[in-house]
């Protein structure tokens, strides 16, 4: 089975709404498997890798499972587990940490 990513994307409480998924979706901050999608009809379906930029942060996400409905918190976090958080920090600070951190040889 498969789900629409902008009813999963709102199920599994990414976002609130689904105009906000679909506009995530067509602004091309969701890839599914490093393909970025411009269809909010795509499908998802359990084991795809999501990459989503919200929020000026980028989750990195597999999907578990589909839902049926928004559900609370704890319905919603066995819908996905989170492969990697906030990725790609950009900026002086960022920049500053990488120089610190950089090998001098």
């Amino acid at each position: 089975m498969a789900q629409r990513i902008d009813k999963w994307l709102v199920y599994a409480r990414f976002v609130k709404h689904r105009a906000k998924a679909q506009a995530l979706v067509e602004q091309g901050l969701v890839r599914i498997n490093r393909q970025r999608i411009s269809k909010t009809s795509h499908a998802v379906k359990p084991d795809d890798i999501l990459t989503l930029a919200i929020s000026g942060k980028v989750k990195v996400v597999r999907v578990l499972a589909e839902a049926e409905r928004r559900g609370p918190p704890a319905s919603a976090a066995v819908l996905y587990e989170t492969v990697a958080e906030d990725l790609g920090a950009h900026g002086p600070a960022a920049e500053k940490q990488d120089a610190q951190t950089a090998p001098l040889c």
